[in-house]
Formats: structure tokens, C-alpha cells, sequence
């Protein structure tokens, strides 16, 4: 897969790979921040270049994490997108503490992150056609499935049936959040129902799994969608290696929870890039709605 980086741009990171030499000899300190080694091929990137490859290496296309802020401005066009259900926020139903008190951890990630919760839904268009979509951000809480994510998603997935609108749930969790126990685990069933009376009206649902999309949304809504898409070498899985190697007592291929092993088993649909996606979203809604383009 080829990246969309421009010979300019190409030029741009050869130029500012011999800056950072020139930089490093005359022992300069270096604003943090501004420089972006690639974990996976060791590419040195100003932290602008790779914001404008929508965080894909140019020379690998390792994929680096992104927020729901930012998969919101790549895929819907400009001031088209509508939040709903903006300000849900979850409580402390079972009185959780570990290291801290759920409440106050709830409370931390919502001033780090600045949302509510582990998802972003709403409307918005992906070229001239309106969708219903749900974001997940896995830093907060590591994109975790409470009861505000399912109850989110249940709305949004609501809202796009009465409207006969298409909904495109981007996947980013490590699964179901355990500090609200058996709470969390009712989202599964309960966002499932509301895609099967979606679906059975011939509605359009896009799941779309990003790195990495793991435990009760992997086993519930993430492996529904009509289409599913997966973004190259995502860690897309249920339970971890050691649990599943333990529990049939085999090995398993190294690569065996990625999106490429899971593709060529047959259990999703598409590998598309980042910066390939708005275009092939574009290019799928309008084949199934060409009275809308």
C-alpha cells in the first residue's frame, strides 16, 4: 500500500532529518514534541508532517494512535458534524476503587481528554451524504464499554433507524469497562438489538475497527456491520494470546490477531488506510444510496 506523502513532502523530511543532525553536534536542546520517531521503522518526522499524512508514516504507513477529534475533521466534512448526547457522563453505580475511586478516575480522564466519555456520536456528511456516527477514543480509559458508551450508541443507532440514515461506528476499546461489573456487559446485547432492528429495515452499518479493538466489543458490535474495514495491522481480538493459547493448548501464528490474518480468514471485509478512507467511504455510501449523491 502506497502512501499519498508528496515529493515536497519527501523533501521536507530528508531536509529536517539533516537539521536534526546539524542540531544534535551542537548539542541545541530540542522542544519536546516537535519530532516523531516511528516506532516500527525508526523514520525521525516534524510532528507537522506527520499531522498532515493524518498520523501515517510515510514510509512504512504504520499507523500512529489518533483521537475521535481528529477521525471526526479526516472524515466528515467541514462544520457538518452535530454531537448528540454530548454531556451523558457516567456515575459510580457499584462504588469502584482500585488504585483510585472510579468516580475520581472518570473525573481525571475527563480533564485530559476533554469528553464526557469513551465515545463521540452525531451526525455529520462524508461527502453530499448525511450519517450517523459514533467515534470511540481509547484514551480515555482505554476506549472502555460502560454504560454512557452503550447508552450512546443505542440513541445514535436509534436516531439513524427513525431517519433511515447509514451508521458508521468507528472501534477503538479495550473492551468492557470492569468497573461497572455486569453493567458494562448489558451494553453488548443492548447496542447488538438496536443494529438488528436497524438492519432489518435494509439499513447500511459501516464498522470500522481501529488498533486496538479487543474483548466485548470485538464479541458485540464491532463484528456486525455490513462492510467491516479494518485499518492496516490493527490488533483486532477478543481475549489475549495467553489466555486463548492456554485455554486449547496450541500455538498460535504470530500475527494471528491482526487485521491482515483476519482478512484473509474471511472475517472482515476491507484493510483500508487512514488516508484512504474518507474516499472509500465516500466511494461505498454512494453505491448503496445513489439517490442521495
Amino acid at each position: 500500500m502506497k502512501s499519498e506523502m508528496s515529493l515536497f513532502d519527501w523533501l521536507l523530511v530528508k531536509r529536517n532529518l539533516v537539521v536534526t543532525k546539524n542540531i544534535k553536534k551542537s548539542n541545541l536542546k530540542i522542544p519536546e514534541g516537535l519530532w516523531i520517531k516511528c516506532e516500527k521503522c525508526g523514520l525521525l518526522m516534524y510532528h507537522k508532517t506527520l499531522k498532515k499524512n493524518l498520523k501515517v508514516c510515510p514510509q512504512c504507513i504504520h499507523h500512529f494512535p489518533t483521537s475521535s477529534y481528529d477521525r471526526i475533521n479526516q472524515l466528515l466534512e467541514p462544520n457538518s458534524w452535530q454531537p448528540l448526547n454530548n454531556n451523558l457522563s457516567s456515575t459510580d453505580p457499584l462504588g469502584f476503587s482500585d488504585q483510585k475511586f472510579y468516580g475520581k478516575r472518570l473525573q481525571d480522564m475527563k480533564v485530559k481528554t476533554g469528553l464526557h466519555d469513551a465515545v463521540q456520536t452525531g451526525l455529520g456528511k462524508i461527502g453530499s451524504i448525511i450519517v450517523a456516527i459514533g467515534v470511540m477514543d481509547f484514551r480515555f480509559m482505554g476506549g472502555s464499554m460502560g454504560s454512557v458508551v452503550g447508552e450512546k450508541l443505542t440513541r445514535l443507532i436509534e436516531l439513524a433507524t427513525n431517519k433511515r440514515l447509514p451508521i458508521i461506528i468507528i472501534c477503538a476499546s479495550g473492551g468492557a469497562r470492569m468497573q461497572e461489573g455486569m453493567l458494562s456487559l448489558m451494553q453488548m446485547a443492548k447496542v447488538s438489538s438496536a443494529l438488528y432492528k436497524h438492519k432489518k429495515l435494509g439499513l447500511l452499518y459501516l464498522s470500522i475497527l481501529t488498533s486496538p479493538t479487543t474483548g466485548g466489543v470485538t464479541a458485540s458490535f464491532a463484528m456486525l456491520g455490513d462492510l467491516i474495514i479494518a485499518e492496516p495491522n490493527a490488533l483486532i481480538a477478543f481475549a489475549g494470546r495467553r489466555v486463548i493459547e492456554q485455554t486449547i493448548r496450541q500455538d498460535l501464528p504470530a500475527n494471528f490477531q491482526t487485521s491482515e490474518y483476519l482478512f484473509n480468514h474471511g472475517f472482515i471485509d476491507l484493510i483500508v488506510p487512514r488516508t484512504q478512507l474518507k474516499l472509500k467511504l465516500i466511494q461505498l455510501l454512494t453505491f448503496y444510496y445513489p439517490s442521495l449523491k
